[in-house]
This record gives structure tokens, C-alpha cells and sequence, in this order.
């Protein structure tokens, strides 16, 4: 490939990790959902559309989240902010979860994974554009069985998705009692929950028609130039959500995540 051919790839991986960065830090959404699209966008783009495309996408958004959920929960530790047993009690059932992620992401079509992403993204998108601050579903985090059932949900639905789990947890923290700003730091801790035994995973589960430098199912250079631009961003856009409006900014991301939806759902209906 000669290399004005990598010019645009390049620059859309580039911006989309600033993108990326920025609403990790300021809506706490794991940059997942926007990395996955530019993914597909930018292999599909350089001729390597195959059956395990969306498996490379899934896996490559993974491996940067470990970096971007490590410095965040970090941060946030240091102010105090990371209910750690929440993390303990719910660690094992996420990854658990998680590993079955792999698994299913592993037996499954790019057509058929695009289809269940469109479908979650939309999932998303909706409690995005329609929720409030004050709704509630108890006022303390699910024990005993219900726990045992929803954290491995949490993790295998965040690896189809390629999130760390933040569009999951932080909705189920805050419908539970807790604080946005604790939701949020503890949510990082998902991610790296799921991504850590999902990413170790993925490196062993090889893709067909791969991109050049993929370790397994793991983009190297994709995942480099991605982690470049979030790890720069992710703390502007933390100082920038003191500045604004948070819910206002929520709505006009769930329509941002519906576009972004039906087009992988137009995708995987034309293929």
C-alpha cells in the first residue's frame, strides 16, 4: 500500500481517538461505540473486509480500552472516587462474562455481530435521549442472585459492543442510588474487568484477511494511534464537563449514536 493510501485511514484513526477521548471524560461513555465504526471504516477502506472484520473491531477497541480504564480509575482513585466493593463483589461474574463475550464474538459472522451492535447501540441511544437524573430503581446495588445474573451480562454484552462497560454501568449505578461521579469512576473499573481476560483472549484467537500487524484478533497499529490521541484528550474532556451541560450534551450524542447505529445496521442488511 503506498503511503498517501494511509494518509486518510491515519487521520480518521487519529480523530477518532480524540473523539474517543473526549466523551470518556465528559459523558463517561466508553469510547467503544465511536471506535468500533471508524474501525470497520477504516479496514473495510483498505481492502480487508472478511468474515472476522468485525472480530479485529471488536478486539482492537478492547485493547485500548485496558490503557484508558487504567488511567482513569487511577484518577479518579486519587480523588476518592471508586467504590472498590462494588468492583470486588461484581469482578468475577464481569469477567466471566466477558470470556463468554469472546467465545460468541469468536463463532459469529462480521454481518451478524454489526446487526447486534446496531441493535444494542439503539438500546443505548434510547435510555440516552430519554432519561432522567432522578429515576431510580432501588436505592442499593443488586445482591445475592440478581447480582450473580447481571454482572456477567455486563461483561458479555460490553464485548459485543467493544465498550469497557461504561454505557452499561454507569446507567445501572445511577438507577441504583448512586452518584453520578461515583458511577462513573466506578465504571472504569468495569472496563478494565472485561477488557483485560477479553483482550488476553482475542490475542490467541486468530482472524482471516487480517490487517498487517494483528496479534490474533488485535490491530497493533490501529490500537498505537488510537491510544495516542484518547490518553491526550480523555482529560479535556473531564475539565470540559464542568463547563457544560451534561444531559443537554447526553440527547445530542443519542442522536449522534442512532445515526451511527442504522448505518451499521444498513450495513449488515446490504451484506
Amino acid at each position: 500500500m503506498a503511503m498517501a493510501d494511509l494518509v486518510l485511514p491515519g487521520l480518521t484513526l487519529l480523530a477518532t481517538g480524540a473523539f474517543a477521548g473526549v466523551l470518556a471524560g465528559l459523558l463517561g461513555v466508553g469510547g467503544g461505540i465511536v471506535l468500533v465504526p471508524a474501525f470497520l471504516f477504516v479496514f473495510a477502506q483498505a481492502g480487508y473486509d472478511g468474515p472476522d472484520l468485525m472480530q479485529i473491531c471488536l478486539a482492537t477497541s478492547l485493547a485500548t480500552i485496558i490503557v484508558t480504564s487504567l488511567r482513569s480509575v487511577s484518577s479518579h482513585h486519587r480523588k476518592g472516587a471508586v467504590d472498590w466493593p462494588i468492583l470486588k463483589g461484581w469482578a468475577p461474574g464481569i469477567a466471566i462474562g466477558a470470556l463468554l463475550g469472546v467465545l460468541t464474538v469468536g463463532s459469529l459472522r462480521t454481518h451478524v455481530l454489526q446487526m447486534i451492535f446496531a441493535v444494542l447501540v439503539i438500546v443505548i441511544a434510547t435510555y440516552m435521549a430519554v432519561s432522567r437524573p432522578h429515576w431510580r430503581l432501588a436505592d442499593r446495588m443488586p445482591e445475592g442472585w440478581r447480582r450473580r445474573l447481571i454482572s456477567p451480562l455486563i461483561g458479555f454484552l460490553s464485548v459485543l459492543l467493544g465498550i469497557g462497560g461504561g454505557s452499561i454501568g454507569v446507567p445501572l449505578m445511577s438507577l441504583h442510588g448512586r452518584p453520578i461521579h461515583r458511577a462513573v469512576a466506578t465504571s472504569a473499573g468495569f472496563g478494565v474487568l472485561i477488557a483485560v481476560p477479553s483482550v488476553a483472549t482475542f490475542l490467541l484467537l486468530p482472524a482471516t484477511n487480517a490487517p498487517p500487524w494483528t496479534v490474533g484478533s488485535v490491530n497493533l497499529p490501529a490500537f498505537l494511534v488510537t491510544i495516542s490521541m484518547t490518553l491526550i484528550t480523555a482529560p479535556m474532556g473531564a475539565a470540559l464537563a464542568h463547563r457544560t451541560d451534561p444531559p443537554r450534551l447526553k440527547r445530542y450524542f443519542a442522536i449522534f449514536l442512532f445515526l451511527v447505529a442504522l448505518n451499521m445496521l444498513r450495513k449488515a442488511l446490504a451484506g
